[in-house]
């Protein structure tokens, strides 16, 4: 079953086509990675399945025509995290969190015990609950990150798109938020990321490959054919290898 699916997707920006008729199947209930060179399109396919960018042809969310979902339907099925998101820089931590359980709650309605429990939980997990009541002005670029992956785990929905999550992210974090998104898949959900950092994408249970606009390959990241594409629309600039039980990219010389 496909959790997501493009068929024959344009998106033209500035008058300028930049995806060129993307078929895409995202399977339910595993990890998938969109890699590839700047200017592929990967953010801008992310954006489209999302709706937050205007598109031709069609994307289906759980098997039916997303543009028949109302909005408050698709923000419960569908949580987003961006990259070098602006905003809302006086709001306090925790109630940015609050704002991923708007989707849950009626107009004007204030939050419920359920959602306090689901902010806190997302926080937790994040490891951001101890600075709640700090503004997100206030926090470093890797502490802004945890809060915005925080408010989109608060959402709680089955399907989880991330642009970038790994940006201003130290490695232990990083490791962190690989912890994340398995426990996300083990319980169900399904999610797909924009990753510029190969190894770390090597991590997911399917790899889409870009480049031009266009999807050029789409399988299992444990699979030759997989890595040979990888390798292809990087010129041959990496190469991909199996070090200590993990697949890992390296620089060619």
């Amino acid at each position: 079953m496909s959790a997501l699916r493009a068929e024959g997707v344009c998106v033209a920006l500035g008058g300028v086509e930049v995806l060129h008729g993307v078929d895409l199947a995202l399977p339910a209930g595993r990890w998938t990675a969109i890699v590839g060179p700047n200017g592929a399109g990967k953010t801008t396919l992310l954006k489209a399945l999302a709706h937050l960018l205007p598109y031709q042809g069609r994307v289906r969310l759980q098997d039916r025509d997303a543009s028949g979902w109302s909005h408050k339907e698709r923000a419960r099925a569908l949580a987003w995290l961006g990259q070098n998101e602006s905003g809302a820089e006086d709001l306090l931590a925790h109630d940015v969190v609050m704002l991923g359980r708007l989707p849950h709650q009626p107009w004007l309605g204030a939050s419920s015990e359920t959602d306090s429990a689901a902010v806190q939980a997302a926080m937790l997990e994040t490891q951001c609950w101890d600075w709640r009541h700090r503004p997100l002005g206030s926090l470093s670029g890797g502490e802004r990150q945890r809060v915005l992956l925080a408010r989109a785990l608060a959402v709680q929905a089955p399907l989880l798109l991330m642009d970038e999550p790994l940006a201003n992210l130290d490695p232990p974090h990083q490791a962190d938020w690989l912890r994340i998104v398995r426990r996300h898949v083990e319980r169900g959900g399904t999610a797909l990321s924009v990753l510029h950092e190969i190894t770390m994408a090597l991590h997911a249970d399917e790899m889409v490959v870009m480049d031009a606009g266009r999807v050029v390959h789409q399988g299992p990241c444990s699979q030759t054919a997989t890595h040979r594409a990888l390798e292809n629309v990087f010129e041959q600039r990496i190469s991909v290898h199996s070090l200590a039980g993990q697949w890992v990219a390296l620089p060619n010389e």
